[in-house]
């Protein structure tokens, strides 16, 4: 078992930053500690309060979204996962009656997946309390000053969706 100062190390992607490195590169390094950080500490509670990994989770999160369910390629698709890591995690909540896979028309190899009344039920709990984790890690920022970083990362994330199509 890791301690938290040697996880916090380990974590922390800006130790690799020196102050003769350019800027970007060392506000790279901040984004990324920061999201690992933030990843790593609703890993450990989710695992700890609710017994389930983020990617069950996450699965579970994309199915709340679309009450009719999606097919299991498209939540390999939105969850940026093989269709090997997709079935696998299907096949886990399938087992704790979380969601119903059915065969698409048409299609026998195809599957349709969407939460059961008791995955809704379950998940809407967990939804709460991810949601109060994310206010929770984030209250060192000002309500003003998290809504002026969400606008600088939407003007960082809108120039790399154009840089992007130039490499298509």
């Amino acid at each position: 078992m890791r301690t938290a100062q040697a996880s916090s190390l380990m974590t922390d992607m800006e130790v690799r930053a020196h102050a003769d490195h350019h800027a970007s590169l060392r506000l790279w390094l901040r984004l990324l500690s920061c999201t690992t950080r933030i990843e790593d500490t609703i890993r450990q509670r989710l695992r700890e309060k609710f017994a389930i990994t983020l990617p069950r989770f996450d699965l579970m999160a994309q199915l709340e979204r679309e009450p009719k369910g999606l097919p299991m390629s498209e939540l390999s698709r939105r969850m940026m996962v093989t269709g090997g890591n997709v079935t696998n995690i299907v096949d886990q909540l399938e087992q704790e009656r979380l969601v119903l896979r059915q065969s698409q028309p048409g299609d026998r190899r195809a599957f349709r997946v969407s939460l059961t009344a008791s995955g809704r039920k379950i998940f809407s709990a967990m939804a709460q309390e991810h949601e109060d984790w994310v206010v929770e890690l984030l209250s060192p920022l000002s309500e003003r000053q998290q809504k002026q970083l969400h606008e600088l990362l939407n003007t960082l994330k809108a120039g790399q969706a154009l840089q992007h199509k130039e490499f298509v």
